[in-house]
């Protein structure tokens, strides 16, 4: 993404959040209507964690960057090191288990993301490389499918889990 789009989008965001802040709703909840539009999953989390999650998937990008570019300059050693970082350890388990407490089906859909990583990292060590492009072929499409059933919803507390946007008791 190019830096005036990702500008674009930072005042759009920022915009949004100033209407909704005017209106009179959460700095979070979604425009009136999203939900009818965006079907996916919401996967509730609290501002922390939301963001938390963020900054994961963008590591993720950069990892997957990585890898393509080590591909690129048959740097396998690269590749492996990248593919690591994403792959699946008992932190990165616990992690995905936190994330996805309050939506049934998250918390396997990510561990499998991770395990598809560790593929990768296995073909790149043995300099597989039509290997490797299948095993990150395999883990773009899990992340694609993921994308394409959760969305977050930020909630205040644990306890708005049930609640729609904005929904207060």
């Amino acid at each position: 993404m190019t830096r005036a789009a990702l500008g674009f989008l930072v005042c759009l965001s920022l915009f949004g959040c100033r209407h909704q802040e005017a209106a009179g709703t959460a700095p979070h909840a979604p425009p009136p209507g999203l939900d009818a539009i965006d079907t996916r999953t919401p996967l509730p989390l609290l501002p922390m964690m939301a963001n938390h999650q963020k900054q994961n998937m963008r590591d993720h990008l950069v990892a997957v960057q990585e890898i393509v570019q080590g591909l690129a300059t048959n740097d396998y050693d690269a590749v492996e090191k990248a593919a690591r970082r994403i792959g699946y350890s008992d932190e990165m388990g616990q992690m995905c288990t936190h994330m996805g407490a309050g939506a049934p089906g998250f918390t396997e859909q990510s561990i499998r993301f991770h395990h598809t990583a560790d593929r990768i990292a296995e073909a790149a060590r043995t300099r597989e490389r039509a290997k490797v492009l299948d095993e990150l072929g395999t883990t773009l499409q899990t992340c694609t499918a993921c994308h394409a059933v959760w969305k977050q919803r930020v909630v205040d507390d644990l306890g708005d889990i049930g609640r729609a946007p904005g929904q207060r008791l």
